[in-house]
């Protein structure tokens, strides 16, 4: 896929942050922030490459698709990376990205989470191992001799 392109099924190309959210983004940050993945980005801006401000709002790309130049475009993880870096240099960072909301009912209920890394599971008919997914698996746990139940 390609910035000209656009999404598969719909066409659409980019995706701005909500008024309801962005009242949000600006409670936390106050009316003045940098926002290292702007739409429309300039010409030879790279949010990655540059020197982020003390306040940032990052809404990162969603996908790893091809740009106009036939490169493939970083995916979430390079901007993750970023924005801990600049958060270790003391700014404050706003990081927004869709996840699955039983995670969110996984931390609301009090759940220890950690990583497992890339899991090799193993076939069930065989016992061989596989290759691993390249994505790494939480464990999630929930103890109730550590916690106080509500």
């Amino acid at each position: 896929m390609t910035y000209k392109d656009g999404n598969k099924k719909n066409g659409k190309h980019y995706w701005l942050t909500p008024p309801e959210l962005m009242e949000k983004i600006i409670e936390e940050l106050g009316p003045y922030f940098f926002d290292p993945a702007p739409f429309p980005r300039p010409e030879n801006f790279d949010g990655l490459e540059i020197e982020w401000q003390d306040k940032n709002y990052v809404n990162p790309p969603f996908g790893g698709f091809k740009s106009k130049t036939g490169k493939r475009a970083p995916g979430v993880t390079a901007w993750v990376r970023k924005a801990i870096n600049e958060y270790k240099k003391g700014k404050k960072v706003i990081f927004v990205y869709p996840i699955d909301k039983w995670v969110f009912m996984m931390l609301e209920a009090g759940a220890e989470i950690r990583n497992m890394g890339d899991v090799k599971w193993l076939a069930t008919e065989d016992g061989s191992q596989g290759k691993g997914t390249g994505r790494h698996v939480a464990m999630f746990i929930l103890d109730p001799e550590r916690d106080e139940i509500t």
